[in-house]
């Protein structure tokens, strides 16, 4: 793409003289860290198979070892492999070598995902690492265990296209590797680290991965983006649109390296204009599913802005009185997908209410598809992480510390 403006000139030269700064990166180090991966939740049954013995550890430590495919059933109280009970709340299966097959029911990943596509013909996703099974209230979550670089070689091409510039790739992976590192830090509480969804980051498994992607993560081995020797909350999006988003306005968490920076790279985006329309009682529907009392929604307007010009609130008059929803909650309301952004105006309204807006995402931290310009243009993938995250640096896993929890 060429930048047609002179104000887009402008930009680009002093873009150039940030991005003339050069990373001094010691030799990466091997990341010796695993990942656990929420594959699905509250599901009540999978089957698992491989190309060769498949280990079951049951709660008591006990191995089992199986030649033909496992179907795991959650029955009532009882947990059953092929029909027999098993002990304990939680199993886990490994294949050595080889990858595990996972068949598993099309349901969201979490509250905020959505369902995994199969991974081959057969619909099976191939992951490698071990696989947890575990118990929880009336259902079931499925865990991938993995080596933090095969995690994010199964999340670049889940997240980007593995055709795009090199540099770009490599972006995709730091920030990928970045993210998960900084979620693994902070959740020793919990079952999991990330969600394999659009709820953290998209992942895959073995899908997708190509020679481009191996050698883009592997490049990059072990290299995370940090902010005062700690690994950063590595936000990103696909389009941003002009400008790209403080935290502050759409997560309420003040982050230093997550303010906002203009992005006018990214009109190549397919999502970078688009029209979107719903119903009105969809919206009443599914808002009162989320807890908000309302009654008929007669008018709907925007009435706050960030600074970069999207909608951060909402003043929806109805039968039951006022409501003020932020901007992001319309979105999780409708759906993101449906409404891609919250950089909007409302066209009309009647039975259906009719957006026109710019850009996909939360628009916070990277934006995929200007990163993807960039790259194109020249841009190193380090000068790339280091403008879309200002005050970082590039570093070695091993030689990073906790992050500091994030303060509303």
């Amino acid at each position: 793409m060429a930048v047609q403006t002179l104000g887009h000139l402008r930009r680009l030269a002093g873009l150039w003289a940030v991005f003339g700064v050069i990373f001094a990166l010691s030799t990466p180090v091997q990341a010796a860290e695993s990942i656990r991966v929420l594959m699905a939740s509250d599901v009540h049954r999978l089957d698992v198979r491989a190309d060769s013995v498949v280990w079951l550890t049951d709660g008591q430590s006990r191995s089992h070892s199986y030649n033909t495919a496992l179907h795991i059933e959650l029955r009532g109280a009882a947990l059953l492999v092929n029909g027999t009970r098993v002990v304990g709340e939680q199993l886990t299966l490994r294949a050595g070598e080889h990858d595990l097959k996972l068949w598993l029911p099309r349901v969201p990943v979490g509250s905020h995902g959505a369902a995994l596509q199969p991974a081959d013909e057969r619909g099976a996703l191939h992951v490698s690492g071990l696989v947890h099974v575990v118990r929880r209230g009336k259902g079931l979550l499925v865990v991938n265990q993995v080596d933090l670089e095969e995690y994010v070689k199964g999340v670049v091409p889940a997240e980007v296209n593995s055709t795009w510039h090199r540099e770009m790739l490599k972006v995709q992976a730091v920030a990928a590797r970045t993210y998960a590192l900084y979620q693994h830090m902070l959740s020793a509480s919990r079952d999991y680290d990330v969600a394999a969804s659009i709820q953290d980051q998209v992942y895959r498994g073995r899908q997708g991965v190509d020679a481009r992607v191996q050698e883009a993560v592997e490049s990059t081995r072990g290299l995370v983006v940090t902010h005062d020797g700690a690994p950063i909350y590595a936000a990103f999006s696909s389009t941003a649109a002009g400008i790209t988003e403080d935290a502050m306005v759409v997560w309420s968490k003040d982050l230093p390296y997550l303010k906002g920076v203009e992005c006018p790279f990214d009109v190549e985006s397919p999502y970078y204009q688009w029209k979107a329309s719903f119903r009105v009682t969809t919206l009443e529907r599914n808002l009162r599913h989320q807890g908000f009392s309302v009654g008929t929604i007669a008018t709907m307007t925007p009435v706050g802005f960030s600074r970069a010009g999207r909608v951060s609130k909402l003043r929806i008059l109805h039968s039951k009185g006022e409501l003020i929803l932020r901007g992001e909650d319309l979105r999780k309301a409708i759906g993101y997908t449906v409404v891609p952004s919250t950089q909007f105006t409302i066209e009309s309204m009647g039975q259906d209410i009719v957006l026109a807006g710019y850009g996909a995402g939360h628009a916070v931290g990277l934006c995929q598809w200007g990163a993807k310009e960039l790259a194109e243009l020249g841009y190193s993938f380090s000068s790339i992480l280091r403008y879309y995250y200002p005050g970082t640096e590039l570093q070695n896993v091993a030689l990073t510390k906790m992050p500091p929890v994030p303060t509303s």
